[in-house]
């Protein structure tokens, strides 16, 4: 009986395992809310009413919604590091919207961006001691194509070999070429498999007349071999076979007269 009593006072396990009704609700709900990014950026602070969508910056078009800091490395040249040291150097949070920014912040911004070549360290700069002037410089925005492009150029010309590589449309840095970057010319594994079956069909179907011509001759030349020799008379063989060769020699006696009969 004591066992019994304890076994009804004793609360069900399962019902010590399962979480209450608020905890589920709010799993669900947070598996169902999955907010995108724009909405997330909204949700991090209040947004200016002079609020700009677009920030124009080294003639580049930088979302206002995000962060000062990877704003501006949207700009070609200009990295995350590059970003924070700028947003230090004018004095604007490095986590700030750039759309908040009011116009001076921008036009200092821009007068930063100008001038980092020369106020920044050295170590930061894409163009140390240029090929071209010898000098330590920062291109960024609609510079930094061209820049980029006339040293693929100039590789190309002097037939380095990563200019050689870049004629090719191959890798440049070492990487591996059989199992990746397969495009243009280049056969696929599935794509060489079926072009092989393809050519194999074809020959197939155009190789099955000449299959036929080959086994006849073969036939006729058996039977060349077998038919028999010309006679020693050099009469033509019955059947329309050919006669002996003018070369042959003549049979012995064949070209003696008859004698006379006594």
């Amino acid at each position: 009986m004591a066992k019994e009593d304890e076994k009804k006072d004793a609360p069900p396990a399962a019902a010590e395992a399962k979480p209450p009704k608020e905890e589920k609700e709010k799993k669900e709900k947070k598996g169902k809310e999955r907010k995108s990014s724009q909405d997330k950026a909204r949700d991090r602070g209040p947004v200016d009413p002079n609020f700009k969508y677009i920030v124009r910056l080294a003639s580049t078009d930088l979302d206002g919604w995000r962060p000062v800091q990877y704003a501006l490395s949207d700009i070609k040249g200009i990295g995350v590091r590059a970003g924070a040291w700028i947003s230090d150097a004018v004095g604007v949070p490095r986590q700030a919207r750039i759309g908040n920014l009011n116009e001076e912040q921008i036009a200092k911004l821009q007068e930063t961006l100008n001038q980092f070549a020369v106020n920044a360290p050295p170590w930061m700069l894409n163009r140390q001691y240029d090929w071209e002037t010898g000098e330590d410089r920062h291109v960024f925005g609609p510079d930094w194509v061209v820049e980029v492009r006339n040293d693929i150029n100039r590789m190309k010309k002097i037939r380095s070999y990563k200019g050689v590589r870049h004629e090719s449309g191959k890798k440049v840095r070492g990487q591996r070429t059989g199992s990746n970057g397969r495009r243009g010319l280049a056969l696929g594994v599935q794509r060489g498999a079926a072009l092989a079956a393809a050519k194999a069909a074809a020959t197939e179907a155009e190789g099955g007349a000449p299959k036929a011509g080959k086994i006849e001759s073969k036939k006729d030349e058996k039977a060349g071999a077998a038919a028999p020799a010309a006679p020693a008379g050099g009469k033509p063989a019955a059947g329309g076979a050919k006669p002996a060769a003018a070369g042959a020699k003549p049979a012995a006696g064949a070209g003696k007269p008859a004698e006379a009969k006594k």
